[in-house]
């Protein structure tokens, strides 16, 4: 039986590959062979930031072509490491348990490919994945969750060749006279750029985020492309409802790969922290150089620090302190400005110990979130922390996480999970996020229900605020921090409602001076 089992998920996978390099049939792009070889990288200067990073180099599959039978080539890896798997079994040859539907197709053999092709292949497809690997462990399974895992940790980097002609056709052939250096070694490398450090002429140091070729024209078909292996595999609980999910991400992924969206963003963002007195002293947004950022890079000045989740390794007092300012921040984002980065990465987080500053960068996933979705979604979570059953159905109704037919079962897993998660900001005095644990142990099971019984897919909205608020938590979590929630989130609460009462002010005054302008209709007949 386990050995029939094997066998069909290899079936499933051959059909998932040959789907994939059946779509790329119908394109007629030509295929070039890519040169790779690395030219001579030169020492970095002492002024520029250090190198931490130490990847693989290989070519960004640019042509679409390439890149669809980049996930052709992924699906036969995978097909070849199951039916090895499957004879393995058959012949007495594994010993690896053969309990899970999943057993012989996510091997950790075949995690391991599908993490080396998401770094190669690089944009939407990696990204996915990112976005993939922060489900609980219970939805996903365990050498898929590990696979993505792996992928977080970052893509490899492309040949300096491939790099130097993306900045030749987004800066021009003179690019180099622009920079007084230049550092070819990337200091990190994403799904969808890499960044360098870089010493303009007027002194200042800079960081240029590269986008890699062809990631932005392939976003349609790299989503695609991994979601056909995926839906084949059959490893995605329908409670998911996958297909709202994968629209949302290549909204969000067109975005994000326009850096000149990006530079607005953090403009805005800049205006924002320095315009609010508690922010302006403790927060960063770095200037962006415009003169050197075009839709495919961006340059930003240089700003220090270490990224958010180091700070766990200090005093008690610190990681109290860093807690606390990265949740005020997260409530005056959606509650108070309704713009948020939503971003929760931490590596977005600087702390710079010298001066007690966050630096905040990467702002390519900000975005504005309306009056009435906040106003709901403010009073949700209001009733959460209160434990108010009727108006967490009310306010989880209106915003449309439910629909009204649910089963008792469904309602009441919803509800629960609701007031657990809101428990931080139910809790006068200090929460102490090092004993949350249990609560995400229980928070995770109630999913698993949820995700048997739902009706109707999260709003839109939810998929980014959720990933920013679960961050944050997580964020506090890691530093075992004790933050006053209830304080925070009734402060936000206050000025929320005293915002939207100037409003409505504001806009009763606009209207009575418009009706006031014009003479009532019936003057108006009369005077004709």
């Amino acid at each position: 039986m386990g050995s029939r089992l094997a066998f069909d998920d290899a079936r499933r996978i051959l059909r998932g590959a040959a789907a994939v390099a059946a779509a790329g049939a119908a394109e007629s792009v030509l295929l070039r062979r890519l040169l790779t070889a690395p030219a001579p990288v030169p020492a970095a200067a002492a002024e520029l930031p250090k190198r931490k990073f130490t990847p693989r180099e290989r070519a960004v599959p640019s042509s679409s072509v390439g890149r669809v039978l980049g996930f052709a080539q992924l699906g036969g890896s995978l097909l070849y490491g199951t039916v090895r798997e499957s004879v393995s079994r058959a012949f007495g040859g594994s010993k690896r348990a053969a309990d899970s539907p999943y057993s012989s197709l996510m091997t950790e053999e075949n995690a391991e490919r599908l993490a080396n092709a998401l770094c190669r292949m690089r944009g939407a497809a990696l990204k996915l994945g990112q976005m993939l690997s922060i489900q609980d462990e219970n939805v996903l399974p365990p050498q898929f969750q590990a696979a993505l895992e792996r992928v977080r940790a970052g893509a490899d980097v492309m040949p300096r060749r491939q790099l130097e002609a993306v900045l030749v056709a987004q800066l021009g052939d003179d690019w180099q006279t622009k920079l007084a250096e230049f550092d070819f070694t990337p200091l990190a490398a994403a799904s969808i750029g890499q960044v360098h450090s870089a010493l303009l002429h007027d002194g200042r140091r800079a960081v240029m985020k590269i986008q890699y070729p062809g990631v932005a024209r392939s976003i349609e078909s790299d989503v695609d492309n991994l979601m056909r292996l995926i839906s084949v595999a059959n490893i995605l609980p329908k409670g998911l409802y996958v297909e709202n999910a994968v629209k949302v991400a290549k909204r969000e992924l067109k975005l994000e790969c326009d850096y000149r969206y990006e530079l607005q963003s953090q403009q805005r963002f800049k205006a924002l922290i320095s315009g609010d007195p508690y922010t302006a002293q403790h927060f960063h947004v770095p200037d962006v150089i415009p003169e050197l950022s075009t839709e495919q890079v961006l340059t930003s000045e240089w700003v220090p620090g270490v990224h958010i989740d180091k700070v766990a390794e200090m005093p008690q007092a610190v990681r109290d302190e860093v807690g606390t300012k990265l949740l005020r921040l997260t409530l005056k984002e959606l509650f108070n400005w309704r713009y948020m980065q939503t971003d929760p990465n931490w590596g977005n987080f600087l702390y710079d110990p010298a001066t007690g500053t966050i630096n905040l960068i990467d702002f390519g996933a900000a975005k504005d979130y309306s009056p009435h979705f906040v106003s709901d979604y403010l009073r949700m979570v209001r009733a959460c922390a209160d434990r108010d059953r009727p108006e967490v159905i009310e306010r989880s109704t209106s915003l449309g996480f439910l629909t009204g037919d649910e089963s008792a079962v469904m309602l009441d897993a919803h509800v629960e999970a609701g007031i657990m998660v809101g428990l931080p900001f139910g809790t006068r005095g200090l929460y102490d996020f090092g004993s949350h644990g249990g609560m995400t142990r229980r928070v995770s099971e109630l999913g698993a229900v949820m995700l048997k019984h739902r009706l109707t897919p999260p709003p839109d909205e939810s998929y980014s605020l959720h990933r920013k608020l679960s961050g944050a938590f997580l964020a506090c979590i890691k530093l075992k921090a004790h933050v006053p929630c209830r304080d925070l989130f009734m402060e936000a609460y206050d000025v929320h409602e005293a915002l939207a009462a100037a409003e409505a002010a504001h806009s009763a005054e606009v209207l009575a001076a418009q009706r006031g302008a014009a003479p009532p209709h019936g003057e108006q007949r009369l005077a004709a």
